[in-house]
């Protein structure tokens, strides 16, 4: 059985303030694009890094996410700002243990806020949110399995949709989740990788999209 996530410790690649440009939601139709990104340009906004705890780069037009250290992650985020938002991007583990956690984020306030949807290599899934960096998972006390997910180096595709207080994951086209939350209204979105027991988590991200739901 999944355990909990328990992150003890989570690396940002950004500044604590994220200045970001908030969408006017308002005055886009349904399904345009608010936001999109294949990668294959390193000055597109995503910032890398590398430190004890793993590292973060542009990588064969892809982005990726490496965890070197065991129980803990790392976050990338644009640096944008957004309210109401479909996130959808596809996912491959390139090495580490199949027992990880991978996915989306939304309404990044700081690196202390913000909604996570996640999947892992063994099958299994979780809406959560850090609030004052206390890990909460949301409508569930521990990751779901699914056999809608792809296990080992598969090609996952993750779509999240946070509308409101409404927060929705989708995997490979099934709806796995959906829960409800009013804890954060807006911020930026982004990917996040982690590790639980056994450090080495390497995952890759391409096709970043952004849209209104």
């Amino acid at each position: 059985m999944k355990p909990t996530i328990q992150i003890a410790a989570l690396v940002f690649i950004l500044a604590l303030t994220v200045q970001a440009c908030q969408a006017d939601s308002s005055r886009t139709a349904s399904g345009s694009v608010l936001f999109q990104d294949d990668f294959s340009n390193p000055s597109s906004g995503w910032l890398q890094g590398e430190d004890e705890l793993g590292k973060t780069e542009y990588t064969n037009e892809g982005f990726r996410i490496y965890v070197q250290s065991e129980v803990s992650g790392k976050v990338a985020i644009p640096r944008l700002g957004f309210t109401d938002v479909r996130i959808e991007v596809d996912a491959t583990k390139l090495a580490g243990p199949d027992d990880n956690d991978y996915g989306v984020i939304c309404r990044f306030v700081d690196e202390n806020n913000f909604y996570l949807f996640e999947i892992s290599s063994d099958g299994y899934y979780s809406i959560g949110k850090y609030k004052d960096n206390e890990l909460i998972l949301i409508g569930m006390d521990k990751m779901r399995a699914s056999e809608e997910i792809r296990q080992g180096q598969a090609t996952n595709h993750l779509r999240a949709d946070c509308v409101g207080s409404t927060l929705t994951l989708y995997v490979n086209g099934k709806k796995l989740a959906e829960v409800t939350d009013a804890d954060f209204k807006a911020g930026d979105v982004g990917l996040i990788a982690g590790s639980f027991e056994t450090p080495g988590v390497d995952i890759w991200f391409d096709n970043f999209t952004v849209l209104q739901p």
